[in-house]
């Protein structure tokens, strides 16, 4: 059921409309400003509001010496665990360089090294060391501060409530801001809305992460592909009764030399994969959880204390274990698992199209084949840049179209209590699945009841609602374990899945398509 749009109070015109103000959502901004568009980007939160911000891991590119594309691509396709888009991965992993070129030329500030060179380290599934970083965990602060300075218009506290459309495609945007309700007329939309960790009771995510570029895109008719996949990062910092946004600690942490042990001092990840400590995060969260199975526990710890000048290379990490009342020098640091990244995300092409004329989408919310079954670390700054810029680039080959959105309508949304939502999520797909516990949840699912939005956290939870009964009926479907997604009762990886799970929304109904065969590697 859809109803019109009543009240609303303000419009405008542009090019683009960017939704979300990370890597992948300002870098377009900028890239289409630069190519002569009018832009407007409509962010929830603040300038600071994102994911991007938080990011302590750096950027996987590929180094002068030492390192090779072909070398980023097979580690990327590793761990993506044979759903990867080799093309895609290709593609993106060739554009980092240049990307990073660029960056720097917005002023941002890499690490350097006694050498006068820019610093690499290893992070989990590397098989070198590629990854730099800025301010030592702070590499997404930097990122999300020289992106800032460039400049760009922005909608600061304002969500995007329906993308518009037409028989030609993207006609604008609908949203919610300090201004009232308003109408962005526009032929290209980019998605760059981040991730879904507010599904689960713990994440690494900022608190507007709901989902809501997946519920977005579905409602405008655009496919979205292997939600199946969240990665849980290993090591989040652990304190009782802790909800909401975690921090975490950053993979560098292990590559510098920290170890996992269990309550009895026993490593976590010994005999489970030859990286040991630095295996894909999917298996050391599987490793992890495995063994608080075991033991009873809600945690296990991360031993640091033998690093030198840890406050000095991980200050945020640091800072966030002091307020806890835990000093990594002389302390072992208590981690957990917890949702961190969506593997999945709308379907597009390496340069942000979805199959909507208009609609694009960058960063975590897409879905271009880089990741596969498990994203390996620090690939997402670096998708954000590549795909980004290419987004932006791509909103140029609409700007000539002229559209006008003609009576907007709103439909009723069906939505659980996030509350209620992110425990079922954390209880029954989480680290680990089962037929069982996904059964009780879509049940749960079913039985939501649609209703007129009244705010903003209406449409938010209704976004978690629909993503998570997208995410759940892929899940069930996938009878295997395979990356970040574990099914205790098919605890073995099958050849029959060798394909992705495609959804889309067709007359109200979430509808699982075929499986989809990529170019895998």
């Amino acid at each position: 059921m859809t109803g019109p749009v009543r009240g609303i109070a303000w419009e405008e015109h542009t090019d683009l409309v960017v939704i979300g103000g990370g890597v992948a959502g300002l870098t377009a901004a900028r890239t289409a400003a630069l190519c002569g568009l009018t832009v407007l980007t409509v962010s929830k939160g603040g300038p600071a509001d994102t994911a991007t911000q938080y990011a302590q891991g750096g950027i996987a590119v590929v180094a002068d010496a030492g390192d090779s594309i072909d070398s980023h691509v097979a580690d990327t396709c590793v761990a993506g665990a044979g759903l990867c888009d080799e093309a895609a991965v290709r593609s993106i992993v060739a554009g980092g360089r240049d990307a990073v070129t660029r960056l720097a030329g917005l002023g941002a500030v890499f690490d350097r090294g006694q050498d006068g060179d820019v610093s690499r380290t290893r992070e989990g599934g590397h098989s070198t060391r590629r990854i730099i970083h800025a301010g030592g965990d702070a590499t997404g602060a930097e990122v999300q501060r020289a992106l800032g300075a460039a400049g760009s218009s922005v909608l600061f506290g304002a969500a995007a409530l329906r993308v518009l459309t037409d028989a030609r495609g993207v006609t604008g945007v609908l949203v919610e801001s300090a201004r009232g309700l308003g109408v962005v007329h526009a032929p290209s939309v980019l998605l760059a809305t981040g991730g879904l960790g507010q599904l689960y009771a713990s994440s690494t995510n900022p608190e507007g992460s709901t989902a809501d570029g997946l519920a977005l895109a579905l409602d405008a008719g655009a496919t979205v592909a292997d939600l199946e996949f969240v990665q849980f990062h290993p090591t989040v910092l652990f304190t009782p009764g802790g909800r909401g946004r975690r921090p975490l600690i950053s993979e560098a942490v292990r590559g510098e030399g920290a170890i996992l042990v269990d309550a009895d001092g026993d490593s976590v990840t010994a005999g489970v994969h030859p990286l040991g400590d630095l295996a894909p995060r999917d298996v050391v969260s599987r490793a992890i959880a495995s063994r608080l199975r075991e033991q009873g526990r809600d945690h296990v710890y991360l031993d640091a204390r033998e690093l030198s000048g840890f406050a000095r290379r991980f200050p945020t990490v640091t800072a966030s274990c002091l307020a806890a009342g835990v000093d990594p020098r002389e302390q072992l640091i208590p981690v957990a698992p917890a949702a961190h990244y969506s593997c999945g995300g709308i379907v597009t092409d390496v340069s942000g199209r979805t199959t909507v004329p208009g609609l694009l989408a960058a960063g975590e919310v897409a879905r271009t084949g880089l990741h596969g079954a498990n994203r390996l670390a620090s690939n997402s700054l670096l998708e954000g840049l590549v795909v980004g810029e290419r987004a932006g680039t791509a909103a140029v080959e609409r700007s000539g179209l002229r559209v006008e959105v003609t009576d907007p309508d709103l439909p009723a949304l069906p939505r659980v209590p996030r509350d209620v939502l992110q425990q079922s999520m954390t209880d029954n797909a989480s680290v680990v699945r089962d037929r069982t516990g996904l059964s009780t949840l879509s049940a749960e699912l079913a039985v939501a009841v649609a209703a007129a939005p009244s705010d903003i956290t209406d449409f938010e939870d209704a976004a978690l609602t629909i993503t998570a009964t997208a995410l759940v009926l892929a899940a069930g479907a996938r009878t295997e374990s395979r990356g970040c997604h574990t099914r205790l009762d098919y605890p073995e990886m099958s050849a029959d899945w060798d394909r992705s799970t495609h959804i889309r929304l067709r007359d109200g109904e979430l509808e699982l398509l075929e499986p989809q065969l990529t170019g895998v590697c």
